[in-house]
């Protein structure tokens, strides 16, 4: 695959679709830059099970959930 770009006022430059769906990059993804004998790599990092589970955990604490009474009703279904 490739693609020519045009570089914004800014330096941005807008990853084309197929590219984005091919490396699963969305919204919010991070990208690794890397230049190395005038080439620049652009890759998608490989995320670390620390920081996926603090993006996780952020989204958690909108829900309504008491942890005491979830323990106590799987406890409850266990036994019953």
């Amino acid at each position: 695959m490739e693609a020519i770009m045009k570089v914004g006022p800014k330096g941005q430059v807008v990853i084309p679709q197929e590219f984005r769906h091919a490396l699963n990059i969305y919204p919010g993804s991070k990208v690794l830059f890397r230049l190395t004998d005038k080439k620049l790599d652009i890759k998608k990092p490989i995320e670390d099970a620390v920081s996926v589970f603090r993006e996780t955990a952020k989204g958690m604490g909108k829900l309504r959930l008491h942890p005491h009474e979830a323990y106590e009703e799987e406890m409850d279904e266990r036994i019953h």
